[in-house]
């Protein structure tokens, strides 16, 4: 059985999120799912709109998924432990240094192949941000 990890904050729910999802799932066998905390989400970008337990059910819900959780709020590579991934699938637009965060999770103990997933020729709600823009714009503000 392969298993392939994705992670990701999965704010406003949408197509990109789905395209990344079906393209990790892809991978391997089964796809397990980290869902980013809220006071992880607050340190990298801002507060978010949607909250890590509502969003951790909307990820939990896709059929491409196998498993969903929450990450850790100390540690990024703590559900690593318990998942033992054997592939560790990145979102094209996803802040990661490839080859760093393979030598990382080598160093942890782990033999996981981390793959980069190909962005999508998709529309432009294909992003959070993107999504918040177009509503703002629609509002006149």
């Amino acid at each position: 059985m392969v298993r392939v990890l994705a992670t990701g904050t999965f704010e406003i729910l949408h197509p990109g999120h789905l395209l990344y999802l079906e393209e990790a799932k892809r991978l391997g066998d089964e796809l397990f799912v980290v869902v980013a905390r809220d006071t992880t989400v607050k340190k990298r970008k801002r507060t978010p709109v949607i909250p890590e337990e509502q969003r951790l059910k909307m990820v939990a819900a896709l059929r491409v998924v196998d498993d969903a959780r929450l990450g850790s709020e100390r540690d990024m590579f703590e559900p690593l432990y318990k998942i033992k991934p054997n592939v560790i699938a990145l979102g094209y637009d996803q802040k990661f240094d490839e080859a760093a965060l393979a030598e990382e999770v080598r160093r942890r103990g782990f033999n996981s192949e981390v793959v980069r997933v190909k962005k999508h020729n998709t529309n432009a709600f294909c992003k959070a941000e993107e999504i918040i823009k177009h509503i703002f714009k629609l509002r006149g503000k």
